[in-house]
């Protein structure tokens, strides 16, 4: 069963260059590796390292946006012959330039595919997240895998394999039944808000979309090539609405996302935060209530924002 990786960046081209060393020690190669950006500065680098020089692809799109970059990437995949014909078995995995995978991660998830024929996404254990607190140096990422450092606590954590609603997007990987019919909502942009649980929803008409311990890594939380706190705020409220309309969330996750993301930016939006937005987010939200009460909340609104 063949692994391909594919990795959505904008403006972290350091980030790409260091994961490329990351997954250039996997004990199983992907068959190929494809990098999708915007501009050239977003894969600055990338065409001169020697990992690059083999099964590597850097692609550019005509605008930024997570699920947009994603599915162009699977669209090369398909088109440019590298998965050869409808019955080649193999799976995609999803990496945040940002996230680092234990040199196992790609045999691991392999071995759980074979293993669970009726297993269509896989999902690992997050040691540690920099999204959730200071950001993570690659250094870090070394010492939680290497056992120096306890895992933290992370809703994708625990000792157990378990059917999960949604793959947490910076560490994800579908089968081939999912990737040849499945596409990532390009409605959601710019930085795709929950983009990984609509996939999710949509895989798991084929299969059981299972997290598993067995793939561990560290998700740096990098700062840098992130929406504003206002355009990520208004996200924050209209893609689970757009999502819960759309049957790929439940309505009731929607409301508790809704209702915990007001909360949450209202609070710690009291004092200004040396990295986060709060205040910018807490003023997204609430421009997409009222926009919700006009019957206009849309997640491409977005992209009228400054």
């Amino acid at each position: 069963m063949q692994a391909h990786v594919i990795i959505a960046t904008k403006g972290r081209a350091a980030q790409v260059c260091e994961l490329l060393r990351w997954l250039n020690l996997q004990t199983v190669q992907p068959a190929s590796v494809i990098v999708v950006g915007v501009t050239p500065d977003d894969v600055e680098g990338i065409a001169t390292m020697q990992y690059a020089a083999g099964n590597v692809t850097v692609l550019l799109t005509h605008e930024a946006g997570s699920c947009l970059q994603r599915n162009a990437g699977i669209e090369h995949l398909i088109d440019a012959g590298l998965i050869d014909g409808d019955r080649q078995r193999f799976f995609v995995t999803f990496f945040d330039d940002d996230y680092r995978p234990a040199f196992d991660w790609l045999q691991r998830c392999r071995d759980t595919f074979i293993a669970h024929d009726d297993v269509v996404a896989v999902t690992g254990h997050v040691l540690a997240d920099g999204v959730h607190g200071q950001s993570l140096f690659d250094e870090d990422a070394l010492a939680y895998i290497g056992g120096k450092r306890e895992p933290e606590k992370h809703w994708a954590s625990g000792d157990t394999e378990r059917v999960m609603a949604s793959m947490y997007g910076c560490n994800m990987a579908f089968r081939d039944v999912a990737i040849r019919q499945c596409r990532f909502d390009e409605n959601l942009p710019l930085y795709g808000w929950q983009e990984d649980q609509d996939y999710t929803a949509q895989a798991s008409r084929f299969g059981r979309t299972l997290y598993t311990p067995a793939c561990r890594g560290v998700h740096l939380g990098s700062s840098s090539g992130r929406v504003s706190g206002l355009r990520f705020g208004y996200s924050q409220i209209a893609n689970p609405l757009y999502l819960s309309r759309k049957g790929t969330m439940g309505l009731r996750k929607s409301a508790r996302f809704v209702l915990r993301h007001l909360l949450a930016n209202g609070a710690k939006g009291v004092r200004v935060h040396p990295r986060v937005d709060y205040r910018g987010r807490l003023r997204g939200n609430l421009m997409a209530i009222v926009d919700c009460l006009r019957g206009r909340c849309d997640p491409r609104r977005v992209l009228e924002l400054q």
